[in-house]
This record gives C-alpha cells, structure tokens and sequence, in this order.
C-alpha cells in the first residue's frame, strides 16, 4: 500500500498540478482515491500512468488528468448534487464522491455497474448510487443536478440533461463524434437564456450510446444493481 501511496502522491503532482490543476478539493481526492482498486488485476501496476487503461465490456479508466479536468471544470462543492454519466469501473465516481455530498452514477452495462458498486462499497463510499440505465436519458429521480459530469463523447448535448439541470448547474462533456474532433466543453445553464458554453480543450472519448447518443438505441430504465443479479 505505501507503494502505491507514493505512486499517487507522485501522479498528482506530475500529471495533474503540473497540467494547471490547482482545486484543492480536486487535488486532495486524487491523493486519496486508491486507483489500483479500480482496474483489472493485470493492470494494477500501471495503475498510476498517464493513459487510460481497459476495463471489461470493452471500456476504459479514463487518464488521470481528464478525471480531474472534468472534476476542476465542474464547479463542485460539499453541497454539490452530481450525476455521473458512464460509471465504468467506478474510479472517476469515487473522486466526486470525495468531493461533494451525493453522486449518482448511471451504467448502461450491468456487469460494469455490479461491479463498480461493489468497490465502491467496499472502500466505504456510502453516498455514491450506482444505478442502470441509459444515460443519455439522465436521472430524473434524483434531478435536479448541481453538475453533469460525462465519460462519452455526444455529438449534442442530450435535451434530457438540460431539464435535469439547475440553474447555474454546469454540464461537462466531451462534443463530438470519432475520427472529427472532440471538444471537452462546460455548458452552463443560465436560465435567462441558452446555456453558456466554455471550451475546455480537445479530447478523445468512447462514443455515448442511447438514445440521445450515437446510435439513438434506448436501453430499458434499470435502478441500483443488484449483487446477485
């Protein structure tokens, strides 16, 4: 575990503070976010590198630097209400969750979404619900949204997640389809009119599927995972 320790101590500062990074919350959850729990066993050793790594179902941890981009660019605080779009593996759900109060995270792969509550629940955090469903379709249980974070590129910004949205509330999304450029932009509901949209830089992204996705394929509304399942 020290190892491990160091090598975060040590992809903080290199990978993030060095990139322009400076939220101290943002920098204080990649410290304490142990990383290795997240990915494959194989894997557990290159953990702290700066790339993405494969996950089951054909996905990925994203780069430690982007989980922390989109986490800066979000705008979040204790008080914070988030939706993550795309748990994954759990990783960048974790990081929110040591930041804000109340995470939801939304998987459309059940295999993923089992097992990410189950990291999750084994390093103790309570205050991430991890549910099933399409994500392009948002959560409107839990809405509104103080923040919107997503790990897929969307050729638009889902309607769905706009009406989930607060006022004031921020959307942080990669634009764009493959092989065309993606944009990471923050889009900001002001209620007076459309949203203001920042550029964040370019990035490359899974496409996010559903039906406000790429594919416009919905898939059936699910709730927590279930274990047995």
């Amino acid at each position: 575990m020290h190892g491990y320790a160091a090598r975060r101590e040590a992809m903080v500062a290199t990978q993030i503070q060095a990139r322009g990074i400076s939220d101290r919350h943002v920098l204080d959850a990649m410290r304490r976010v142990p990383r290795e729990e997240f990915v494959r066993a194989s894997s557990r050793e290159s953990a702290y590198e700066d790339h993405p790594l494969p996950i089951a179902d054909g996905q990925t941890i994203s780069q430690p630097y982007i989980v922390a981009l989109t986490a800066e660019a979000a705008l979040l605080d204790r008080s914070s209400c988030v939706l993550d779009v795309g748990t994954g593996s759990g990783y960048a759900a974790a990081v929110l969750a040591e930041i804000v109060d109340s995470v939801v995270s939304i998987e459309r792969h059940p295999g993923l979404a089992r097992s990410a509550a189950a990291v999750l629940a084994r390093l103790g955090y309570d205050n991430v619900e991890v549910v099933i469903g399409d994500g392009s379709l948002g959560w409107p249980a839990a809405a509104p949204y103080d923040a919107i974070v997503v790990a897929a590129a969307a050729p638009r910004v889902p309607q769905p997640w706009l009406d989930q949205l607060s006022v004031g509330g921020r959307i942080i999304l990669p634009v764009g389809v493959p092989r065309y450029g993606q944009r990471l932009q923050r889009i900001t509901r002001t209620g007076i009119g459309p949203p203001r949209i920042d550029d964040l830089g370019g990035v490359t992204f899974v496409p996010l599927l559903g039906r406000y996705g790429v594919d416009g394929s919905p898939v059936s509304p699910g709730g927590p995972p279930s274990p047995s399942a």
